[in-house]
């Protein structure tokens, strides 16, 4: 299984080659990366791609009407539309703190839903 990515760990943008390699240790190869971070990020996203998921979540008793939120942790791509299903169906009451937990344990994946700022 060959791979072409584009890496997102640091602002270079490395375009890599990700290729399966029974022989070595990791079981990749990888070609282009300039870091040590871009083999990392080559080989994750062909055996576990993970994104943080950044969005909104409804908010009353506040000056706006939505509150931006995010994931503590990255979750496993696919269940990001998974995750906004139930995302998309909380609405909460202010004020509350930056950090502040608004959805716990998204989906049994250990991740939490933190405000991104205070209202």
């Amino acid at each position: 299984m060959n791979k072409e990515v584009v890496c997102i760990v640091c602002p270079m943008g490395c375009h890599i080659k990700v290729k399966k390699d029974e022989n070595l240790y990791l079981g990749y190869t990888v070609e282009g990366n300039k870091c040590k971070r871009g083999k990392e990020y080559g080989i994750k996203e062909l055996t576990n791609p993970t994104r943080i998921i950044t969005t909104t979540v409804k908010i009353k008793n506040s000056h706006l009407r939505r509150l931006p939120v995010k994931t503590n942790e990255p979750v496993a791509k696919d269940k990001i539309f998974e995750c906004m299903k139930v995302i998309n169906k909380v609405s909460i009451k202010a004020p509350i703190k930056v950090g502040d937990v608004v959805l716990e344990n998204i989906l049994d994946t250990g991740v939490d839903i933190v405000a991104s700022r205070s209202m």
